[in-house]
This record gives structure tokens, C-alpha cells and sequence, in this order.
């Protein structure tokens, strides 16, 4: 019962929220990425709309002589305020947190060291200020994950990253309004995703997206499908024991709990026959199983949310594009849409949590 009521009066608030927002807005951080690809492009486009402003308050970690050089090459025109430090932040304005003063050598379409070393400066002071509440939420642009490499970052994407950083366990969910899909497995080799998947990893990614579907979406009641691991779900053996082994019997406990959790489901028919269309979230066995069919649905459209940290960050459902680099034509509503992610996932967090709390109070006084 206390669930429902909390989704309802979720509801409510957020009707209260939008009158809310000019008063009280949100400090966005953005990282940006690989500069010699589209993430800069991309960033100064969408707030190129003044109305984006009305929404949050941007902060890029970056450098004025990197952008004004990159609106050159581009022709942009859009107004920023420089900054040295984040209390320097100017509401209603596009704000740039000046990290370096060196002078930047573009090579709009090219991946080198220098854009990589800087792509990890961004990264890293962004998560610094989200880890100490500076900002409230963070959208990273794109990354190459080769050239970033180095001592201080040795992870193969931003989650894994971040997920250090910050408190908590981290999910991987690419969605939109209609689709959301989590990884039980990431960033792995496919020869180790086998070894990987085990009971206690998938309660465990089903106990966080369980989670963040009640307190980030204000769905009172998830229903979850989970995706077999082998063509068929093993076909009782004859194609691999995992699904029949492993996957079957966890859903049967998790099951138990009183989770709204089905499967497996072979893959191969789930999102053609619009099974998925029949639940809140999906359960991929590793990555591509997940993302193939995702970018196939909703590719530009999309947005990775790293579910399960205590503070939220969302991206482009896209990587660094370096052949559209530097031409004026890179798509902006994958960003656009993890910005306005990032502020609904926020509000409906802080909202969740406000509730709670107040209910909590409520009780112990009874």
C-alpha cells in the first residue's frame, strides 16, 4: 500500500515540479568527450535553444579557448559564460568551467592522444564535482575508449568509471519512454560472459533495476523479462545448460520475493513479436544481445542511463562519430534526451526519497 501511495503522490508533485523549475534549477555538468569527434558540436547545439535553459543550468568542464576554437570550425555562434570556479555559475546562461589554458591542436575527425588525454581531464572533474554535490547531475558526452587509456583510467567505459567513484553498484540501461534494457553482463569479452553469469550476479542487477524502476520512474510494480543466454534458451540442453541451470532457477527465487520477474525468453523472438512492448524493463545476458536490438528500435532516439549509483548520469545512445565531425550536421536528440533524463530521473529521485522519509517520520511518531 505505502508503494502506491507514493507513486501517486509522485505523480502529483511532478505536476507541482514544472512550475518549480525556474526557481529551483538544476546545475547539469557535461563532460566532452573526445573533442576531436561530435561531442562538443552536439553540446553547444542543443543549448542553442534558449528554452533548454529554462530547464537546467549547464556546466561544461572544458576550456573557452576550446569551444570558441570549435564553434569556428563549425560557425556557432551560441554565447557562453566563462568560469574558473563552479559558485561562479550564472543561472539562465551556458557556462564553461575553464580546466586548462593550454592551446588545443583540433583535428575534428581524427582520435589522438591529446583528445584523449583531455576527454579524461573533463571526465574526471565532472565526477569530482557530482561526487561532492557541486552539480546535481552529469551527461557525458562521448568517448573514445582507446586513446583514454592511461594510468589514472584504465576501465573499458564510463560506467565502470564512474561505478568507482561514486557509491553504489551500477546497471547499464539504454531506454527511451517505450524501451528500457539493462546488462547483466557489460563490458566483457563475449569467450567470458558464460563464466560470468551467475545467480548471484542476476539477483543482484535485478534487485537494482527493480530499484530504479520504483524510485527513478515511479513504476510501483515493475514487471521484468529476462533474455535466456543460448539460441532457444539452450532448447532443454541440446544448445547449452545455462539457461535451464542457472537463469531458470534464479527467476523461480527472485520469483518468491514477490517480483514481477519472467523469463528466460529467447532473444532471437523477443523484440520481433513485441514481447517487450508486455513490460517495464528488460534483462539482456550481455551486451550486444541488449544493444543490437535497442539501436535497431530507437538509434538516435536513445539514452544510456547508469542506473544503481547514488547520484545520476546519463549520455548519448552514440559514440564519438569522428566522420561527421566538424561538418554542422551531428544529431542532437540523443543528447537532448539525456539531459531531459537527467532532470526527470533527479526530481523523481529526490522526490521518492522526500516521501519516504516523511512516511518514515510518520510512523515513528505513531
Amino acid at each position: 500500500m505505502l508503494i502506491y501511495l507514493i507513486t501517486f503522490a509522485v505523480s502529483k508533485l511532478s505536476i507541482i515540479t514544472l512550475f518549480m523549475d525556474k526557481f529551483e534549477k538544476i546545475k547539469l555538468g557535461i563532460s566532452i568527450g573526445d573533442f576531436n569527434g561530435i561531442g562538443i558540436e552536439i553540446i553547444l547545439k542543443t543549448f542553442s535553444d534558449k528554452r533548454m535553459l529554462d530547464f537546467c543550468t549547464p556546466i561544461i568542464f572544458g576550456s573557452t579557448r576550446l569551444i570558441t576554437a570549435y564553434k569556428k570550425r563549425i560557425d556557432n555562434n551560441v554565447p557562453f559564460n566563462g568560469i574558473k570556479h563552479i559558485d561562479q555559475t550564472i543561472h539562465g546562461k551556458i557556462n564553461i568551467l575553464s580546466l586548462w589554458k593550454d592551446d588545443i591542436d583540433l583535428k575534428l575527425g581524427e582520435p589522438t592522444k591529446m583528445s584523449g588525454e583531455f576527454a579524461f581531464k573533463s571526465l574526471e572533474a565532472a565526477t569530482n564535482a557530482l561526487a561532492s554535490g557541486e552539480i546535481d547531475v552529469l551527461v557525458t558526452a562521448p568517448i573514445n575508449k582507446d586513446n583514454i587509456q592511461s594510468e589514472e583510467f584504465k576501465f573499458p567505459g564510463h560506467t565502470e568509471y564512474l561505478e568507482s567513484k561514486l557509491e553504489g553498484e551500477s546497471l547499464m540501461i539504454l531506454m527511451t519512454d517505450k524501451l528500457r534494457i539493462g546488462l547483466i553482463t557489460g563490458h566483457i569479452p563475449v569467450s567470458k560472459i558464460s563464466e560470468t553469469i551467475t545467480p548471484e550476479l542476476i539477483k543482484k542487477k535485478v534487485d537494482i533495476l527493480y530499484r530504479t524502476l520504483v524510485q527513478d520512474f515511479a513504476i510501483s510494480k515493475p514487471k521484468i523479462a529476462i533474455l535466456g543466454l543460448n539460441p532457444h534458451c539452450g532448447d532443454h540442453g541440446v544448445i547449452g545448460n545455462e539457461d535451464d541451470e542457472v537463469i531458470r532457477p534464479t527467476i523461480a527465487e527472485i520469483q518468491e520475493d514477490g517480483k514481477l520477474v519472467y523469463g528466460p525468453y529467447a532473444a532471437d523472438s523477443f523484440f520481433g513479436s513485441e514481447n517487450y512492448k508486455n513490460f517495464d524493463a528488460i534483462l539482456a545476458m550481455y551486451h550486444d544481445q541488449g544493444l543490437a536490438p535497442f539501436k535497431t528500435l530507437s538509434f538516435g532516439e536513445g539514452v544510456n542511463f547508469t542506473a544503481g549509483l547514488n547520484k545520476v548520469r546519463t549520455s548519448p545512445d552514440h559514440g564519438t562519430a569522428y566522420e561527421l565531425a566538424g561538418k554542422g550536421i551531428a544529431n542532437i536528440n540523443s543528447f537532448k534526451e539525456a539531459v531531459f533524463t537527467a532532470i526527470k530521473v533527479f526530481r523523481t529521485r529526490s522526490e521518492y526519497k522526500s516521501l519516504t522519509e516523511n512516511t518514515l517520520k510518520t510512523e515513528r511518531r505513531k
